[in-house]
């Protein structure tokens, strides 16, 4: 029981390491260093069964000790993989933000965009250059009634307040 307490702790302390590199190693080889955590994850959690195993075949006196030692083993594994999980999560959603960013940088964003769609459906129906130019500055034109109407609307308001008070 001793051998393989010793060669899992081991293994724990090499895994504690892992990380550290795994937060330094580039995009490609990342997957690599986490393939390889989980790998010794997995060889931990197998050789802690079978510590257990041991465990119980001890005399009582050393017993409690002993699964006092496992225990621990089994704490610092279990942290271990969650702050590999952990990891994970962050690295899939920043690559996930990446592609999102990539996807946005990609488009092409036009403020005409809908009247381009508009011109498009004016030259399917058969209307000439002209009326189409005479149709924006009309709009152009009662975009300046509209706002002149807004500021005589809120002015006579301000007014028929102050008389009225």
């Amino acid at each position: 029981m001793e051998a393989l307490y010793h060669q899992t702790n081991k293994q724990v302390h090499e895994v504690q390491s892992y990380m550290g590199r795994l937060e330094t190693s580039d995009k490609q080889s990342v997957h690599l260093v986490e393939n390889e955590i989980q790998a010794r994850i997995d060889r931990i959690f197998s050789n802690l069964e079978r510590l257990e195993i041991f465990c119980n075949k001890e005399p009582p006196s050393k017993r409690q000790n002993a699964k006092l030692r496992v225990d621990q083993l089994k704490y610092d594994i279990q942290h271990l993989q969650s702050a590999l999980r952990n990891f994970q999560h962050r690295r899939y959603a920043r690559e996930q933000q990446e592609r999102q960013r990539e996807e946005l940088l990609a488009r092409t964003f036009t403020t005409n965009g809908t009247q381009k769609k508009i011109l498009d459906v004016v030259n399917m129906l058969g209307l000439s250059n002209t009326v189409m130019r005479l149709t924006e500055k009309r709009a152009f034109q009662d975009k300046y009634f509209m706002i002149g109407g807004m500021i005589v609307t809120c002015v006579l308001m301000f007014l028929i307040v102050q008389y009225l008070t």
